[in-house]
């Protein structure tokens, strides 16, 4: 073939291929001499390819060199990647196996399996758009791995082919280690026991990465793995090196030079009041009536900055960690116990350094005056919520008897009413939603799951902490202190819209852009219903994700124009950063922190809180799945807590376990799901599954390595409050055989009736938080979607969906009928 091209890489191509065809480097210089983007088809017509090998050997050059990064595609046209912009970014896999890299402020690029060879969950990389596929999503290629957080693992010892390799759980499973067969043998493994291994060499798109190991934990149970596990899993930091250790253990008691320049509060009435689990005790309160009228309310809180000092090791290492992170039954705290448990914990009956934020208030609550200062104080009393609520309630023995505590709790208690009634007339948002904690034997394993109510000492606390940190937002702005702000935007106004359909179905007003007060109206009204805490959920779920940032956006949760958090230094650093810059203004010295590095701080520091959070509710979530392990095959009654298209997510209402019940098993029907009423409606029978029904189910299947367990339907016990008729077969396990039902429909003067959709008056609306992310995920455009199996297949489940329509045909047309439907929904499900 004649060719019409110079190639500076002629030889080498010649060498190499009997056919060849332009090289790399001749297709980056054509795109780059016609200064514009190419298409396939382009590059053929210049080249001037006549042969379909040629024509085919170019389109797998140009898909490989867009795999490696050297191209960028949008739409079918190629262009140079160096005119993208190059991101930083944090690696985010989920329990699939999909990841993507997840760049601030800007959307989400995904990334092909070639990429995910290269990294880990939590690692740190740059990255750039390499093309949009048909669906909009946009695609990123690796350029350069900069932070490694996963330093070591735990997982399974399993052998392939000879060779050993430990397999990581998700979110790493796609990355196996591989041992040394030597190392296996010299440690005594068996294939199946769980290893922990440090990793030597991390991997590359071509090779695997290694690793030796650290420990052996095939005598631990699961419930003694899982959390091990999962701190490595996430990168988090989770051993204090010995400088930090050693710089913690060097401090004493405060004493005479410690509270030189600090107000002396020690005879004051202040305690703490925590958690009966708590062993860190940040912050402390009292109260007393101004003469005159009026209220003085003390907010102190552990004065860390003190003791953790800018540039040592004990700084760096609680920088890095961000955050306390708390498992259930175990915590992984910022901040090394000798300093956590000991001298930054305001214990009872010793000395201990504070920052006061100290508030004059009216008597209808308004705050009149506050002023910030280092003090030193003397906790005179460690109590718990349930104590000083049970004191509330009358028994006046469930607290010490000191006349000055008694006479503080008495005026904070009157001070909490008023300013109950400010929250309301702020019109602060107050969900009612179902907290639930666990008890655990002695292997760690859930013993029971109960529900946790928060009573008013939980609630009087909260109002102090809010004073606090509403007041510090307000002295930054004051006197231009650069601090991180906690911020909370507005809803989108795509989720409004989904609020919006969906609280005019309750026959209630929602604007199109809609305050605090229209969110607190929809609460108040529905609050009393029997379904209200997945009601309020609805209206949780279009909340948008608290933040650190260095600009003042507001709390919309909350209606502030400004917050911050003070109060909880010990477990949160943006505290001890806004400690440190209070300090600094109160002795006209300069700021720590400001500009770019604070905006940079904020991202750290609210992605240390994603990753904390992300890695509790991956073990708690783990928890519940062995839990319900022993419950296989058990009957319980649940309430539908999410609708989506492909199924219901219950929760039982004794356990206050999450599970789903596929589409395909809520009985021989085809289902609409529609999206304002949060519903599945059948349309031969008009079965109608909404929010807040009761049902009940039999666990069929719990999967611990995809955190998933699946209920199968029993019975349909209420629809919108009220007890189902059994007219017809409510359920897929129903006392009729599926032969008489589908007699049953083939007679009924129904079967070819119009769908019958039950009025909006006799609809129930509930969803809860842990199912928002799902039911988001999954919402279609439209208010309806059929849901079919040929068409969709479960992102929950496997199972493609059966769509059940009984016709009145010969039995041979409709096996053969059958099977090209089953053949089809493999296709595609594959």
């Amino acid at each position: 073939m004649m060719k019409n091209w110079k190639d500076p890489e002629a030889k080498a191509e010649a060498a190499r291929y009997d056919n060849p065809i332009p090289s790399r480097t001749l297709i980056l210089e054509t795109i780059k001499n016609n200064q514009k983007a190419l298409s396939h088809a382009d590059l053929v017509d210049i080249f001037q390819l006549e042969d379909q090998r040629s024509i085919e050997a170019l389109s797998h050059r140009l898909s490989a060199m867009l795999r490696d990064g050297q191209l960028m595609k949008e739409g079918i046209h190629f262009q140079l990647m160096a005119e993208q912009p190059i991101y930083d970014a944090t690696i985010y896999i989920n329990h699939k196996g999909f990841g993507s890299a997840q760049i601030p402020g800007q959307p989400e690029l995904l990334l092909a399996e070639r990429e995910l060879r290269l990294v880990f969950q939590g690692d740190r990389v740059k990255v750039q758009q390499t093309s949009i596929d048909r669906k909009g999503k946009a695609w990123g290629y690796i350029v350069e791995v900069t932070e490694r957080r996963v330093k070591q693992l735990i997982g399974k010892l399993e052998v392939f082919e000879g060779e050993y390799h430990l397999q990581a759980a998700a979110p790493n499973a796609h990355q196996p280690i591989t041992l040394e067969k030597a190392l296996i043998e010299h440690a005594q493994a068996k294939v199946g026991d769980h290893l922990r291994i440090a990793i030597d060499d991390y991997p590359t798109r071509d090779e695997f990465a290694t690793g030796h190991i650290v420990q052996s934990m095939a005598d631990k149970a699961d419930t003694e793995i899982i959390i091990p596990q999962t701190i490595l899993e996430y990168g988090l930091p989770f051993e204090f090196p010995e400088a930090v250790l050693n710089e913690a253990a060097s401090f004493k008691e405060p004493n005479a030079r410690d509270r030189a320049g600090r107000e002396d509060l020690r005879d004051l009435a202040l305690v703490t009041i925590d958690g009966e689990d708590a062993r860190d005790f940040d912050d402390a309160v009292y109260a007393e009536k101004r003469p005159g009228g009026g209220y003085r309310v003390v907010v102190a809180i552990a004065d860390v900055s003190h003791y953790v000092r800018l540039g040592k090791a004990l700084d760096d290492e609680a920088q890095e960690r961000g955050t306390s992170v708390y498992f259930p039954h175990f915590v992984l705290p910022m901040l090394p116990e000798a300093l956590s448990n000991g001298l930054c914990s305001l214990n009872p009956n010793v000395d201990r350094l504070c920052m006061v934020c100290d508030l004059n208030l009216s008597r209808a609550g308004r705050v009149t005056a506050y002023r910030f200062y280092p003090a030193v104080m003397h906790s005179k009393a460690r109590l718990t919520y349930t104590q000083v609520a049970d004191y509330f309630a009358g028994d006046s023995q469930a607290v010490p008897a000191q006349t000055d505590v008694r006479k503080s709790l008495n005026t904070l208690f009157q001070l909490y009413h008023v300013l109950k009634g400010l929250r309301e007339q702020r019109h602060a948002m107050e969900f009612e939603t179902v907290e639930t904690y666990m008890t655990f034997d002695e292997l760690g394993g859930i013993s029971q799951i109960l529900p946790r109510t928060r009573n008013d000492a939980h609630k009087l606390i909260e109002e102090c902490m809010l004073l606090a940190n509403v007041a510090a937002a307000e002295y930054a702005i004051k006197h231009d202190v650069p601090m991180l702000y906690r911020v909370h935007q507005p809803p989108e106004f795509a989720r409004i819209q989904k609020v919006r359909d969906f609280v005019k179905l309750l026959g209630l007003p929602f604007p199109e852009q809609p305050t605090q007060a229209d969110y607190q109206a929809v609460i108040e009204a529905t609050k009393d219903r029997i379904d209200a805490p997945s009601i309020h959920a609805v209206l949780l779920r279009s909340m948008m994700q608290a933040y650190y940032g260095a600009a003042n956006e507001g709390h919309f949760g909350l209606a502030y124009d400004a917050y911050t958090h003070f109060t909880s230094p010990i477990r949160r650093y943006p505290d001890l950063l806004l400690h440190r810059a209070i300090k600094a203004q109160l002795a006209q010295k300069p700021y720590p922190l400001s500009g770019a590095a604070l905006e940079d701080a904020g991202e750290h520091y609210s992605a240390t809180e994603r990753r904390a959070d992300e890695a509790s509710r991956s073990v708690t979530s783990w928890l519940k799945c062995h839990y319900m392990h022993q419950h296989l095959g058990e009957e319980f009654n649940g309430v539908i807590s999410a609708v989506t298209e492909f199924g219901l997510f219950v929760t039982l209402k004794d356990l206050y376990v999450d599970g789903m019940i596929h589409v395909s098993n809520l009985g021989d029907d085809f289902f609409l799901y529609e999206q304002r009423s949060q519903s599945l409606i059948g349309q031969n029978h008009g079965q109608c599954f909404g929010l807040g029904d009761e049902v009940k189910i039999k666990v069929a299947m719990v999967s611990l390595e995809e955190r998933k367990i699946d209920f199968e339907l029993l019975q349909q016990i209420s629809h919108a409050g009220r007890i189902i008729r059994q007219r017809a077969p409510r359920s897929n396990s129903n006392s009729n055989s599926n032969s008489n039902s589908n007699s049953n429909r083939k007679n009924s003067p129904r079967s070819n009736s119009k769908p019958i959709t039950p009025p909006v008056a006799e609809q129930v609306f509930m969803t809860t938080p842990s199912h928002a992310e799902q039911s988001d995920n999954n919402t279609p455009a439209k208010d309806k979607k059929k849901t079919k199996a040929k068409a969709k297949t479960s992102s929950y489940t496997k199972k493609p969906v059966k769509k059940a329509r009984v016709k009145t045909e010969d039995k041979a047309k409709k096996k053969n009928k059958l099977k090209k439907k089953k053949a089809n929904a493999k296709a595609r499900t594959e």
